[in-house]
Parts: C-alpha cells; structure tokens; sequence
C-alpha cells in the first residue's frame, strides 16, 4: 500500500446472509467498460470477502432503456428470489421499473445502488420501494435527498475507492494528454477537438480511450473534424483499453483530460490522481469532489465550465506553456494521492448498509 493512503475501516461482516446483486448484463464485456461495471464488479468481490455469500445475476437488455423481454426477464428473477432476501440492485436497472419493484417491496429487502440519478418519476417511484440507497459519490446523495426529502434518511453514499499505483514518470514538455472515457456527446469529446483544432501550433499528443461503439455518428464526425484541421497524426481513438494497456497509458501521459457535460464522480480522475497525474476537468456534478485538495488546499488540476471549447482550450494553452504551472499540479496531484481511499473502504461502507437492512 502507498504510505499515506487511508486503511480499511471495520472488521469482517459475519451475517452469513446471501445477498443478491442484479447486474446489467454486459458487466463483464471487455468491449464496454465503464465505471459503473468496475463499481459493480469491486462491489460482488468486495461483499464476498466481507463474509456476505454474494449471487449475481446480470439481467441482459439495452438498459435503462429495457425491452419488454428484459423486463419479463427481470420480473421472473425477482419473482424466484426467496422471501426476506436482501436484494442490491444496480440503479441502471432499478430506477427504471418502478412497477416491477413494488409487487415484492415487502416481501424482498431491497437496496438501490444508484451511479446515475435520473430525476424523473419512474426514478423516485422506484427508490421509494427501497429499504436502502447507496450512491456512488456525496454529490449524488445531495442531489436525491434533494429531490427526494421524505426519503432522505434512507439515502447513504460509498464513493469508489482506487487501486494503489505507482507514480506515473513526468515528462519535460507535459504535452502527452490522455481522455478515459466513453467516446458519446456526454463525455465531451466534441469538445476537446475542437478546443485541440485552436491550438495546433503547439506540442502536444491525445490519446482517447474508450468505446467508439455507442455513438458511431460522433465517431465519424470527430473523424472528419481531426482530418480537417490536420490532427490524425496526433490524435488517437485507441478503443476501449482495459488492464495492462490502461495502466500504460496512464504511466504514458502528463494529464488526464475529462471534458465531461456531467458526472456524477468519475472514477478516471482518481485513477489519474493515484498515479499522481494532475486532472482538466469541467466543474460539474461530483467531477470536482473526486478532484478534491490536497492537504495543504492546492486542487491538483483544473477545472472549467462544460461546453465551452474556448474554455477548455484556455486550461490547454496554459498547462503546456507554463512550467511552473505544471510543476504545482503535479505537486498537489502526489499529495492528494496519498489521501485517496482503497477499495475495502467503500465495500465497509456498503456492507454497513446491507447490515441494518439484514436486521
């Protein structure tokens, strides 16, 4: 473990009590990452080790946007579970069937596990048939107790932990400038290349990991976009990268870009952090609380507003002109690293939940 990084909390969980986890079912395709999945998937080991016998059932379909096959398949799931179980739903799929829930709210011991809030009345009809809800960051705690007052003292959060990794090696230029993320609108893609095409003259490489699948025509429009302004060369769509190849290209860059319209933690900033790489960010939703400060108060990146290239491209021109800038981010990105948190404390937290609703 890196010296300074916050240990476990609690001790062993020893209900004994099976509790079953319904996932999406692409959790585990190599094709798709996203941190939800990861979440989900730190979660099922986690609980395990805990002493909470965990059963998984991923539930195939397009969700939150499910056929009418997904939904009978996932109203014959709940329907076999066994009286009294206590059930942890992914939010992906939970929030949107509210209908399917409330048959079995007194007769399961039902907890949400909400990544993405979507503020509608399916969402609020469905986390009212919950004993429980966890969310994945205080942001979005806020934001449902917000929306949901009457429901507030059943709303906790376990923001995701991150893995210890070894400080990522600094270049002299810091002009190697990695995107984890979902190539789609939301993730802001459109944005960085726009903000890049102002600023060919200057020394730099992107490379982009993530899955070009969900949004081909943004894909083939970015394309076109990088062809125009001459950037093919210095621009890569890497595709989903998973594992070793992840971590080298984190060890590859100087700064992680996350140009984001909204997000409710991002988990990629805190990898990026553990690595001790400074993050550009954009000042929305639990984006700037997975940032965070480093003890002495410096923020270890920067942040701008959302859907503004010439914002974007501001940070950009600064980062790469200004050694001394750079020399203070990467300061405070090391020593906000050794205040980030491991996996087992976000799964104490859960397991805590899980704990008073087996009760």
């Amino acid at each position: 473990m890196v010296t300074g990084w916050t240990a476990p909390t609690g001790g062993p969980d020893t209900t004994g009590r099976t509790v079953h986890v319904v996932l999406p079912g692409d959790i585990d395709d190599p094709a798709t990452p996203s941190g939800g999945n990861a979440y989900d998937r730190r979660v099922c080991a986690g609980l395990d080790e805990r002493g909470w016998p965990v059963r998984e059932h991923p539930v195939p379909g397009a969700w939150p946007h499910p056929a009418p096959a997904d939904r009978a398949r996932l109203a014959g799931l709940l329907a076999a579970l066994p009286d009294d179980a206590v059930v942890l739903l992914d939010g992906l799929i939970a929030s949107t069937v509210p209908d399917l829930l409330a048959p079995h709210a007194r007769r399961l011991r039902l907890v949400v596990l909400v990544h993405l809030p979507l503020d509608d009345e399916a969402e609020a009809r469905a986390l009212a048939t919950a004993r429980a809800v966890v969310t994945t960051s205080e942001w979005t705690r806020r934001a449902l107790v917000a929306r949901h007052p009457l429901l507030a003292d059943r709303i906790r959060a376990a923001p995701p932990g991150v893995t210890p990794a070894p400080p990522a090696p600094v270049s002299t230029a810091g002009d190697r400038l990695l995107c984890v993320a979902a190539v789609t609108r939301h993730k802001g893609h459109d944005v960085l290349v726009d903000a890049l095409s102002t600023l060919a003259g200057s020394s730099w490489t992107l490379v982009c990991a993530g899955t070009l699948d969900r949004e081909p025509d943004l894909v083939h429009r970015l394309r076109a976009r990088l062809a125009a302004a001459d950037l093919t060369e210095r621009v890569r769509l890497a595709g989903p990268l998973t594992g070793a190849a992840l971590d080298a290209a984190y060890a590859a860059a100087d700064l992680l870009v996350l140009p984001s319209r909204g997000e409710t933690y991002g988990m990629v900033v805190t990898e990026a952090l553990a690595r001790g790489l400074p993050v550009l960010g954009t000042e929305v939703g639990g984006l700037p609380e997975a940032l965070g400060h480093a003890p002495d108060g410096d923020v270890p990146g920067l942040l701008v507003a959302p859907d503004d290239p010439a914002a974007l491209a501001g940070a950009l021109a600064r980062w790469l002109a200004d050694d001394a800038l750079r020399a203070r981010l990467r300061r405070a990105a090391l020593a906000r690293r050794d205040t980030l948190t491991d996996w087992p404390v976000t799964i104490a937290s859960l397991a805590a939940v899980l704990q008073e609703v087996a009760a």
